[in-house]
Order: C-alpha cells, then sequence, then structure tokens
C-alpha cells in the first residue's frame, strides 16, 4: 500500500484536493482562501489549480458568505465555508443555528443543507480574548449540526472528506497548534460521518484520558510520561462532538477505573462537563475508585500577556499531574 507522508495542514488540503477533483459540486468559499497567511498551508495553490470560481476569496462578510452557502447546499452544491478565525464565526451563527441545522426538520427532511463550516482555532502569540476561542461546546449543543474535531493527521484529512459528503451540516473544527504533526496516510476510503464516533487511541488499564483536538494531543504525550513512571494509560480521542456517543468511554473508564478529561474549552457547560455527565448516567457509583476529574481553560478570558498565557492553556505538564493525583 502506497503510504505518503504528511502534516495536520497538508492534510487538509489533500482532503480538498480530493474532493475538489471527484466532485464538481463542491466549492470552497471564506476569508483569505489565496493567502496562506489566513489557511496556514491547508489551501496552497488551490486556487491556482481549481479556479477563482471554486475557491472563492470573499470580502470581510462571515454572515453573507456562510448564507450564501447554505443558500447554495439547498440547490445541490457542496459548500465548504472557512473561517480562518472561529471566533468571527460568531457573526454567521443565524446561518449556522436558526438556519442550516433547521431546514431538514423544518421541512419533513425534504432537503437537506449539505454544507460544511470549517472553523480554524488561533491560540496564543499574544492574541488575546477575541482570537483565541474554540467553541466547540456551543455548537455541539446545537441539534441538526454534525460537529467533529479531528486530533490525528489521518483524522484531518478523512473527517473533512466525511463531512463533505455527509447530507447534514457539518461543523468542522481545526487547531492551528496541531499543523505540525506529522504521520503517513495510506489511500483515501471514503467514511460515512454517521458511522464515526470515540476512539480508543492508545490501550491502557490504570486511567481514562478524554480529550479531542489539541487536547488529546496532550493526552498522548502526557500517556509517554506516565508510561515511564509505570503507568498504563488509555486515551480516548472524541473526534464527533454531536452527535455525542459515549459508549467507547464508558468502556474504557469501567475498564480502567479512573478517569480524566481534558478539553480546550471553559469548564462549565462544556465537552468536558458532557463526558462526565454521560460517565455518571452510564455507569454505576461503584464503577469508579475515584471521582473523575476536568482540566480545562479558567474560566476567564484569554490574555494577551505571554506569561499569562503559560499560565492559561493546560500543558503536558498539567495532564501529567493531574493524572498522577488520581492515580
Amino acid at each position: 500500500m502506497d503510504r505518503h507522508s504528511h502534516n495536520y495542514g497538508t492534510a487538509i488540503l489533500a482532503a480538498f484536493e480530493y474532493l475538489l477533483e471527484k466532485y464538481p459540486e463542491v466549492f470552497v468559499i471564506g476569508q483569505g482562501l489565496w493567502s496562506p497567511w489566513y489557511v496556514g498551508n491547508s489551501m496552497t495553490d488551490l486556487d491556482k489549480r481549481f479556479g477563482t470560481r471554486r475557491i472563492i476569496d470573499t470580502p470581510v462578510s462571515e454572515s453573507a458568505c456562510t448564507g450564501a452557502a447554505v443558500g447554495a447546499s439547498l440547490a445541490g452544491m457542496k459548500p465548504i465555508v472557512v473561517h480562518p478565525r472561529m471566533d468571527f464565526m460568531l457573526y454567521a451563527m443565524d446561518a449556522i443555528v436558526n438556519q442550516a441545522a433547521k431546514w431538514s426538520t423544518m421541512v419533513g427532511g425534504q432537503a437537506h443543507p449539505a454544507v460544511t463550516i470549517r472553523g480554524i482555532i488561533n491560540r496564543g502569540g499574544e492574541q488575546g480574548a477575541q482570537h483565541s476561542q474554540s467553541l466547540h461546546a456551543w455548537f455541539a449543543h446545537i441539534p441538526g449540526l454534525r460537529v467533529v474535531m479531528p486530533a490525528t493527521v489521518a483524522d484531518a484529512r478523512d473527517l473533512l472528506i466525511a463531512a463533505v459528503l455527509s447530507p447534514d451540516p457539518v461543523v468542522y473544527i481545526d487547531d492551528r497548534w496541531l499543523y505540525a504533526q506529522t504521520d503517513e496516510l495510506g489511500p483515501i476510503v471514503e467514511l460515512d460521518l454517521a458511522q464515526q464516533g470515540p476512539r480508543v487511541l492508545a490501550e491502557g488499564s490504570d486511567i481514562t484520558v478524554v480529550g479531542s483536538s489539541y487536547a488529546t494531543h496532550l493526552a498522548m504525550q502526557a500517556r509517554e510520561q506516565l508510561a515511564s513512571l509505570g503507568h498504563s494509560v488509555e486515551v480516548v480521542d472524541l473526534r464527533v462532538l454531536n452527535p455525542f456517543q459515549p459508549d467507547v468511554i464508558l468502556s474504557s473508564a469501567q475498564k480502567t477505573g479512573r478517569l480524566l478529561v481534558v478539553d480546550g474549552g471553559w469548564k462549565v457547560c462544556g465537552m468536558s462537563s458532557e463526558v462526565l455527565a454521560a460517565v455518571a448516567e452510564g455507569l454505576s457509583p461503584q464503577a469508579l475508585v475515584r471521582s473523575p476529574v476536568r482540566l480545562t481553560l479558567p474560566d476567564a478570558p484569554a490574555p494577551t500577556s505571554r506569561a499569562l498565557e503559560a499560565l492559561y492553556y493546560p500543558d503536558v505538564a498539567r495532564v501529567v499531574s493531574a493524572a498522577l493525583a488520581l492515580l
């Protein structure tokens, strides 16, 4: 089997290339799509290869380009809307939450807005509170939206393809802090997004660590350090946040008896809360030997100061410390 080395960003690029080559109804719309500064290496030269009619760099109006994409999807197209900073997707909330998420239900399944909305998370670099948010829990709260957060290079490619081929509206969230990851990718196999859910990335017996996106990356790094201390860590990657399917998490927590949830969002009403609630509802009180723990952002907007950023964002050392406290 032919395998090719990719980083997270070029894996996304490979997904775009595959979709644009194979499906003429696919087009991409959003701000800064012709600029590597906005979208990194994830869309390099797509406008030159596929033309500006299919890679549409728009004026600054998140609401307009997202609304246009939702309308195009109702007309049979498969648009991908790119928001280079997820924070400013908030200008498009009506199109995403009131339109895309609702159409199929409102017309009895006779129309399916197959639109993919890509939100890119930017963190650190002293960007401050208005350029650093993930907001994945917001979108996971909305029935009618599928929400995916790829943590691995393979999922960066394969979940984007699955999202675009899904008949449902999908929010696809990628994090720039993951772009340096590298891995080898085999041939593309089109996945059915409706069949995807949380996955055990690494098996262990002493503690379950659940994460999504960059938090999963931290969990895998912490696993290596904890292994050197003699602890066996099982890592579960959420991958698909909505619809939320907790069975894999329940099985893992039942096996290890200890649960740590690492999340790149805030604690209150966040995904970490949803994971803990699912475990509380799905397992008996005796299933865990210790109370589960959440490691999240502090309940405060992101700071601008580099020194404060180092305190604000969870890192590998804090994941290891939280796990050791449970062990």
